[in-house]
């Protein structure tokens, strides 16, 4: 590629990532000309079963309490219906909102609402109730095993046909980065990826990272490679991850919307089958690769990437350890008992379509959850009790299942994102297991 080439190149994915880097910062906290400050009584938000919660609230307007507003709670169990509801003066800089108790695990939300010069603003706060005993509503197969282990079977015996292309623009000093693309499912079924490599000769440990739901373009993780590890970052839906961002756009609202139900109704045919199995074919290939130390591997990823590192730990004995952050696909069948499921929500009260035997009958092969009951791996865990996409009552379901050396890391007021320190311990407990 000439100078010229090669500057364009660079240009257009210095673009994307500017692109992509808006994205995500738009899934972060906004901030809003007026703050409402609502937390529980009690600094870890934690009661047991029958204990009372109170709610602090206060209301900010460039850093000063606003008093004589008049403001609108709502009390109720995350994804469910209201069990309390009133309006109330706010006379001073704060007032305690009684949020009564729980009579069963779970989880309590209490929103504030208020109108302030025909604007409305909102928050919330979540009170965990002895989120320890929480238990699973899915039910483990008694094929489970064995459905599992025969699909891995099967598809070990299709060859890996391994496709490497060097991405110049994308490697550093230290570091060669490859798009990768693998056989996966069948003959005519491919994974896709970007491998980031440590350019210097020797033995290193290696992470699969998985990715959150949607589709997009992946860069790879080059700066745990430049500290030493090899990395592989996978798309899961069988097209390569270095197209142009209007493909991805394309694909997310047509032919890939909603792919999370996906022939729901029939385990066999169930969209996350290719994918598990794409999981455990990108472990293959980082333990083919000569540069692998033979021994320390880990997964990682966020939301239906948390999810996926537990499922590839729970299929895949070669995975030594996990760092999962917000679980998506965890007890997902948990509305049918009137508590909140987890994400995509697909029973959900409002979505009765899919109130099929079919479809219940085939989530418990997918379910993280009894991916947990199979986990025995050292792992990190981390999430927020105000996470509206993937509800904690469904997270701690399938975390209280693992039996294995594990931490929970929970940093209460986050939804569905994370503090930099929060990034940063992930990072750093994975170096210290790897290194």
């Amino acid at each position: 590629m000439n100078q010229a080439g090669l500057l364009k190149t660079r240009s257009v994915a210095l673009l994307v990532f500017i692109l992509l880097s808006f994205q995500s910062v738009r899934a972060q906290p906004r901030k809003e000309l007026v703050k409402i400050n609502i937390a529980p009584d009690r600094a870890d938000w934690i009661y047991k079963v029958g204990e009372r919660v109170r709610f602090n609230v206060s209301v900010l307007r460039y850093g000063n309490p606003l008093t004589d507003i008049e403001i609108r709670y709502v009390l109720k169990p995350e994804k469910m219906d209201p069990v309390r509801e009133a309006t109330i003066e706010l006379k001073r800089s704060e007032t305690m909102i009684n949020g009564g108790t729980m009579k069963q695990p779970g989880f309590l939300r209490c929103w504030v609402y208020l109108s302030i010069d025909g604007v409305e603003y909102s928050d919330y706060a979540t009170a965990a109730f002895s989120p320890e005993l929480i238990k699973p509503v899915t039910e483990l197969p008694d094929d489970f095993s064995s459905f599992w282990s025969r699909a891995i079977e099967e598809n070990s015996k299709i060859p890996m046909d391994v496709r490497m292309t060097l991405l110049p623009e994308r490697c550093t000093e230290k570091v060669d980065v490859y798009h990768v693309s693998l056989q996966n499912y069948n003959e005519r079924s491919r994974i896709y990826g970007i491998l980031a490599r440590p350019r210097k000769p020797g033995k290193y440990p290696a992470i699969l990272n998985v990715p959150g739901a949607g589709i997009r373009p992946y860069y790879g993780d080059i700066g745990m490679a430049e500290a030493g590890i090899i990395t592989l970052q996978i798309g899961i839906h069988g097209i390569p991850v270095t197209l142009d961002p209007g493909v991805y756009n394309d694909l997310r609202y047509g032919a890939l919307n909603n792919y999370w139900n996906m022939n729901l109704d029939d385990k066999d045919k169930y969209y996350y089958k290719r994918v598990y199995l794409g999981c455990v074919r990108a472990v293959d290939f980082l333990v083919s690769l000569d540069e692998y130390d033979g021994s320390n591997l880990a997964v990682t990823g966020g939301s239906q990437g948390g999810a996926l590192s537990i499922i590839t730990a729970g299929l895949d004995k070669r995975i030594k350890y996990l760092a999962a952050l917000y679980p998506a696909l965890s007890d997902v069948s948990g509305y049918k008992e009137g508590r909140a499921g987890g994400w995509p929500h697909m029973f959900h009260p409002g979505d009765s379509s899919n109130y099929v035997d079919a479809k219940f009958e085939t989530v418990k092969y997918y379910d993280v959850v009894n991916f947990a009951r199979q986990v025995s791996q050292e792992g990190w865990y981390s999430w927020g009790y105000n996470d509206n996409v993937c509800p904690p009552t469904s997270m701690h379901a399938a975390y209280n299942d693992i039996d294995a050396t594990k931490e929970l890391h929970i940093f209460q007021d986050t939804g569905h994102w994370t503090y930099p320190e929060q990034q940063k311990m992930r990072k750093q407990w994975l170096l210290e297991k790897l290194k």
